[in-house]
């Protein structure tokens, strides 16, 4: 079965710190050694909070108990095709966190965010969460590695 198009990604928080995703483990992975949120490909049928749950629940081994849909992000990149990432954060949740098959997982300050090695799109969107933005739509697209267009509600911003 063909995968989805349309993923999501959480960034779960405490008041100081994002629930971060090292990925280090999966082979013949686009993300290969970035530090991102948790989330994944909806599966057949699937909205996106039953999407986000699922994810979440799989990866982390927490059940969420409280979240927010932030934001669309668009990505694009060349030999890859077009992803529709629906992006949230947590800040409530239970159970206990487990050991992720996709990496290493780790509770980072959100000071100490920009000392990661993160996708360059991925700063502005932490940005908009930082602020507090309104819901969001961006529209990000790579060469490779290198993020070549950023277009937020419609504007060119790089």
């Amino acid at each position: 079965m063909k995968k989805s198009s349309m993923t999501t990604l959480c960034y779960i928080e405490t008041e100081d710190s994002y629930l971060m995703l090292h990925r280090v483990s999966k082979k013949n992975d686009v993300n290969k050694d970035k530090w991102i949120g948790v989330g994944g490909h909806f599966e057949e049928g699937e909205s996106p909070e039953e999407c986000l749950l699922r994810e979440v629940r799989e990866e982390t081994g927490f059940t969420l108990t409280s979240w927010k849909f932030r934001g669309i992000v668009t990505f694009t990149q060349e030999g890859y095709g077009t992803e529709y990432m629906c992006l949230y954060t947590a800040d409530g949740f239970e159970g206990q966190m487990k050991e992720c098959e996709e990496g290493i997982l780790e509770w980072v300050k959100k000071e100490e965010l920009l000392k990661l090695n993160l996708w360059k799109g991925d700063l502005i969107f932490l940005k908009l969460l930082k602020d507090n933005a309104p819901f969001f739509s961006l529209k990000l697209s790579y060469q490779g590695d290198e993020l070549v267009e950023a277009v937020l509600d419609g504007l060119s911003i790089i």
